[in-house]
C-alpha cells in the first residue's frame, strides 16, 4: 500500500503509547468518523479441523472496558455455523480490521471462549426484529434448495413470534477474543510503514512492545 502521510503534527504518534486497547480505541473512534460503512467491520480468520483455513467478515459488537478481568473483542454468531464449529473447536483466532480512508490495519490474534447467556441475551434484544427472526431462520453455513426456501422459513418464524419479544435461538451466541497479540499498522511513503507489535506470552503477563520493519 502507499499514500498520504501520518499527520506530520505529531496527533497520529501512536508509536509512544503502551496501552494496545486504549490505541485501538482511539483508531476506532477515528475510523467511525471517517468510514462510509461499517466501521467496525473485521476480517475473522478461523481454521477448521484439518488445519485449512477459513475467512469473512464480522461486526464487531463490543470491547470490553478495562475493569473486565479479560478484555477482548466480542462479536455474534450462529454456533452451529461453519465459524461456530471452528471457533469453538480450536478455542484461537485472528482478526483484521482495515481502514482505508485511514490507511490503517489493526491485527489481532488470540483465545476465543464464549459469552455468557446474560451478555448474548443483552445483545440479541437489541438486534432489528427481523435481525431475529433470520437468527431463528437461517441454517447458517449450510445447504439450502432456493431462496423460496428460506423465505418461506422466515415467514414460518415470523407468524411464530407475531406477537411479543422473539427470544434468542439457543444455537445463537457470541465469542469474545482475548488478544496475545495486537499489531498496529501506518501507512507511510514509499511503503516505509511504521508497525507497531504488542505481545504477551498469557493473559496474566503485562505487553511488551517492539517496531516491526515494514
Amino acid at each position: 500500500m502507499s499514500g498520504t502521510p501520518a499527520a506530520e503534527d505529531g496527533s497520529d504518534n501512536f508509536t509512544s503509547s503502551d496501552d494496545p486497547f486504549a490505541l485501538f480505541e482511539a483508531w476506532l473512534q477515528d475510523a467511525t468518523a471517517s468510514e462510509i460503512n461499517d466501521p467496525n467491520g473485521m476480517a475473522l480468520a478461523t481454521v477448521d479441523g484439518s488445519g485449512l483455513p477459513n475467512v469473512r467478515m464480522v461486526l464487531l459488537k463490543g470491547l470490553d472496558e478495562a475493569e473486565h478481568p479479560a478484555r477482548g473483542f466480542v462479536f455474534y454468531t450462529n454456533l452451529e455455523s461453519a465459524k461456530g464449529l471452528e471457533l469453538t473447536g480450536s478455542g484461537r483466532a485472528a482478526l483484521l480490521f482495515h481502514w482505508k480512508s485511514l490507511r490503517r490495519q489493526v491485527r489481532v490474534r488470540g483465545l476465543v471462549s464464549p459469552v455468557s447467556p446474560e451478555e448474548a441475551d443483552a445483545y440479541f434484544a437489541t438486534r432489528p426484529r427481523l435481525s431475529q427472526i433470520g437468527a431463528w431462520a437461517s441454517d447458517q453455513s449450510r445447504a439450502v434448495e432456493s431462496r423460496l426456501a428460506f423465505e418461506k422459513r422466515i415467514a414460518l418464524y415470523t407468524a411464530k413470534y407475531a406477537l411479543g419479544t422473539v427470544p434468542r435461538p439457543p444455537h445463537w451466541s457470541g465469542f469474545r477474543l482475548t488478544p496475545v497479540e495486537i499489531e498496529l499498522w501506518h501507512d507511510r511513503p514509499f511503503r516505509l510503514h511504521d508497525r507497531i507489535v504488542f505481545r504477551r506470552a498469557n493473559l496474566s503477563e503485562s505487553w511488551t512492545k517492539e517496531r516491526l520493519y515494514p
